[in-house]
């Protein structure tokens, strides 16, 4: 494409360094052109632009922005620095309520957005928020924070692009079936969905392995297998796969909190049987801790796939190995199988149970698979660009470098694909959203 034929201004060029485009080709070039918030140029065609604001890369590597799909921002905003999996003592953890006034519900949301532009985050999915937990202990999840994030998005606000999921039960609790009805029936707010896009709803099935909470197959050593979380007067099951059948029936996308095997399976058995209107966005499994290779398979299949968390993995593996026996426990967190059977599958950090820095989650990842090429690299970057993209249903718009979508932007010290070096250890120099820094490194 000639520049002559783009107009001769732009808004800000990016040139003097490697910008991975991670396009299906997984192509590079040395510069980029940015109008109205939208990549209009690469390489030479961008060269040719004038520019308003040219940002000199000096040897660095650009990379999209980073897109966290599974991540609590107003409960991390509100505990932040203090996470779950951390040096933090029990006694120093916040607990009670977080937020109580609608003044801190905005700054929590607020300091999360700061924490997550200097980590380069500039997508993530806030998943689960609703009048399930309008009573819930914490404040970071009811209609209240629903609301706060409607009044920030219009003020046009935010830093970063959010995917909300709706919850019509309690956090990591049960939900009861006809208040799930009457919600899932409720109208969704108008938004702009390339800044606040309400794609579907979450559904909590059952708990975690180290607790001996997820559904399973195989029981525990105390003979005992889990439960699922949904009540309804027909019982846990019927609850379950009918929340998923009506959230499919209103055309919503339906994200599963599930863990054990039993849980994946039903709703995997849903979505075979199911057909319902196209949703906006694919259906998925988070954790997923004991998928199995034939789910795997599967779901791949019906479209739909996994949030992972490889850093969760890394921190509960050996208390949740004393549950499992060795066996299953070489078996949990199936990445590899994941990322080799093409299902949609993104690297998430889920905090703040765990870090948000997504580096760190990407080095458990290596960790997970026992090797670190350059190929595996990459595949692990578009685990945290362009799949989550996907899941968002949104990959027309965003997640790549191409010409034609956002300018969102995350440029790096160093190529994060050349290994040898921790992903931990590359520094994050500036965040791009939308075609404006709303990070820069000292």
């Amino acid at each position: 494409m000639n520049a002559n034929h783009l107009g001769d201004e732009a808004d800000l060029l990016l040139r003097g360094g490697r910008i991975r485009t991670l396009d299906p080709g997984g192509s590079t070039t040395d510069a980029l052109a940015v109008r109205a918030g939208r990549i209009v140029a690469l390489g030479a065609d961008a060269l040719g632009l004038h520019a308003t604001e040219t940002v000199d890369l000096d040897g660095r590597t650009a990379i999209p922005g980073v897109n966290d799909a599974h991540l609590h921002a107003a409960w991390l905003g509100a505990r932040w620095p203090h996470l779950f999996f951390s040096d933090t003592s029990p006694h120093e953890q916040p607990s009670g309520t977080l937020v109580r006034t609608a003044v801190e519900r905005r700054a929590a949301l607020r300091n999360a957005w700061r924490l997550l532009a200097e980590l380069g985050i500039t997508s993530y999915t806030e998943p689960g928020i609703g009048p399930g937990e309008d009573t819930g202990e914490t404040g970071c999840f009811g209609t209240a924070m629903m609301d706060t994030y409607l009044e920030l998005h219009r003020a046009g606000v935010q830093t970063a692009r959010v995917t909300l999921l709706r919850l019509f039960g309690q956090l990591d609790g049960s939900a009861d079936l006809a208040a799930f009805e009457q919600g899932i029936r409720a109208p969704k707010p108008e938004t702009d969905p390339h800044w606040l896009a309400v794609t579907g709803v979450k559904i909590f099935a059952d708990g975690i392995p180290p607790m001996t909470t997820a559904w399973v197959s195989e029981p525990y050593p105390d003979g005992t297998s889990g439960e699922l979380l949904p009540q309804g007067a027909e019982g846990a099951l019927h609850a379950y796969r009918r929340m998923i059948s009506l959230a499919i029936e209103q055309g919503e996308q339906v994200a599963v909190h599930a863990t054990g095997d039993r849980s994946i399976e039903e709703f995997l058995r849903v979505l075979e049987e199911q057909a319902g209107p196209v949703a906006a966005a694919p259906h998925y499994v988070v954790h997923a801790d004991l998928a199995t290779p034939a789910q795997i398979e599967r779901m791949g299949t019906v479209g739909a796939g996994f949030a992972v968390q490889p850093l969760i993995a890394e921190h509960t593996r050996d208390w949740a190995g004393a549950q499992l026996g060795p066996a299953r426990t070489a078996a949990a967190w199936p990445i590899g199988e994941m990322l080799a059977s093409g299902a949609l599958t993104t690297i998430t950090s889920d905090a703040p149970i765990a870090t948000p820095d997504w580096r760190i989650g990407l080095d458990a990842s290596l960790a997970l698979l026992g090797r670190d090429d350059a190929s595996t690299r990459e595949q692990l970057l578009r685990r945290v660009t362009i799949d989550p993209a996907r899941q968002d249903g949104a990959a027309t718009w965003k997640g790549s470098l191409e010409l034609g979508k956002v300018a969102d932007i995350t440029v790096l010290d160093e190529d994060p694909a050349e290994p040898g070096r921790p992903f931990g250890g590359v520094g994050i120099a500036r965040t791009i959203v939308d075609g404006r820094t709303v990070f820069e490194q000292d």
